[in-house]
């Protein structure tokens, strides 16, 4: 195996674990997949740096959806970068941001690129749908037709 695939199958496998040990509320686990967690949330410009930011996102997140879980759909390489395709559900069962519980779910397709530094993890940059998100909760009246 040439370095740069043995590169790109060890930032693969990286990214791979960081998404299902979210999914199994490993946080630990996550969070040692980057030296100095950040992750930014593109949708709401919301930037999260270090441990301690980072868990509590993802605490305050499982606390409204507890069942959240991902699928990745797709893995695509850059040279600085791992960028996966992967749907993204919930159920509404707590809070996030003040609003009322409805108890729906949503289920919708999102964008995250996993920045690198050679092999060292430094950024998870997600791109997603917000506003499918909260119509499918409930809390967005979207008209079928403008």
């Amino acid at each position: 195996m040439t370095e740069s695939k043995a590169l790109r199958a060890l930032r693969e496998a990286i990214v791979l674990e960081h998404m299902e040990s979210q999914n199994e509320h490993d946080f630990d686990t996550s969070l040692n997949t980057f030296p100095h967690p950040r992750y930014e949330i593109m949708a709401s410009g919301q930037v999260f740096e270090g441990v301690d930011a980072v868990r509590g996102y993802w605490q305050r997140t499982r606390a409204a959806f507890p069942d959240q879980r991902n699928k990745v759909m797709d893995v695509h390489h850059a040279d600085d970068a791992v960028i996966l395709e992967f749907e993204l559900e919930g159920t509404h069962l707590g809070s996030l941001t003040g609003e009322e519980v409805t108890g729906r779910s949503f289920k919708v397709r999102m964008v995250g690129f996993f920045l690198f530094d050679k092999d060292v993890l430094t950024c998870q940059r997600v791109y997603g749908d917000t506003a499918t998100v909260m119509a499918q909760l409930g809390l967005l009246d979207v008209p079928e037709k403008f």
